[in-house]
């Protein structure tokens, strides 16, 4: 099988994604992105490959070679081609793995991403990876059902910044609720002048000429 330029750029972007990835699902996945173009030397990239001693250019493993050929045999979708399951590796580790389709230029199978769960890891090592350092920043994240609930949540949260804030005057109070908003990207969802206009009960003129200022502000800078 050969590539196109696009095949190639879909599996780049697997690839660009597999660290963070790993980094997320800790030392007991080996996960790795295999190109249909050689089956000889399939493994593109592999992360925690320590685990089957392979490494990139690795071949594709019988398993996935029976997928493939079911696949093609009946035809499958992306969906149906999708396949969980439990295996013993040849060393006789227990794994839970899942092998992802990956689909390219119009709608062709060109690669493939297998994640495996070393089962036999000890439960200290999973749980130091879920719950160990950590060098990143602790966020609060708001799971909205709709596109209004998200925007009526970020407008309360920009509320409870500004209308306790006494360093701020009554007359700036709107202004600066919507530079909050701004600066987290609210508006950028569709819709999202009207429903805050709604919800803080001004006009939907004063929400823009607020923008106008602050997209001119940033131009400025620059």
């Amino acid at each position: 099988m050969k590539l196109t330029k696009i095949d190639k750029l879909v599996l780049d972007s697997y690839a660009s994604m597999m660290d963070q990835l790993s980094a997320y699902l800790g030392s007991a996945y080996e996960i790795s992105l295999h190109s249909l173009e050689d089956y000889n030397h399939s493994v593109v990239k592999i992360m925690n490959g320590y685990h089957s001693g392979r490494s990139a250019g690795a071949p594709l493993t019988d398993l996935a070679l029976n997928m493939l050929k079911r696949i093609n045999e009946q035809d499958l979708t992306a969906a149906e081609s999708y396949a969980s399951y439990r295996s013993i590796s040849a060393t006789g580790e227990h794994l839970k793995s899942s092998t992802i389709p990956i689909y390219g230029e119009k709608g062709r199978l060109i690669g493939m991403m297998c994640i495996n769960l070393y089962l036999d890891t000890p439960l200290s090592e999973i749980i130091a990876d879920l719950t160990g350092p950590y060098a990143g920043s602790t966020e609060t994240e708001y799971f909205a059902s709709s596109t209004t609930d998200s925007i009526a949540n970020a407008v309360a949260d920009a509320r409870n910044q500004v209308l306790f804030n006494t360093t701020i005057p009554a007359v700036n109070k709107n202004r600066e609720l919507i530079r909050i908003l701004y600066e987290h990207g609210v508006f950028n969802i569709k819709d999202a002048v009207a429903k805050v206009a709604e919800i803080l009960g001004i006009s939907r003129n004063t929400v823009y000429m607020h923008l106008r200022n602050f997209s001119g502000s940033e131009q400025g800078e620059e």
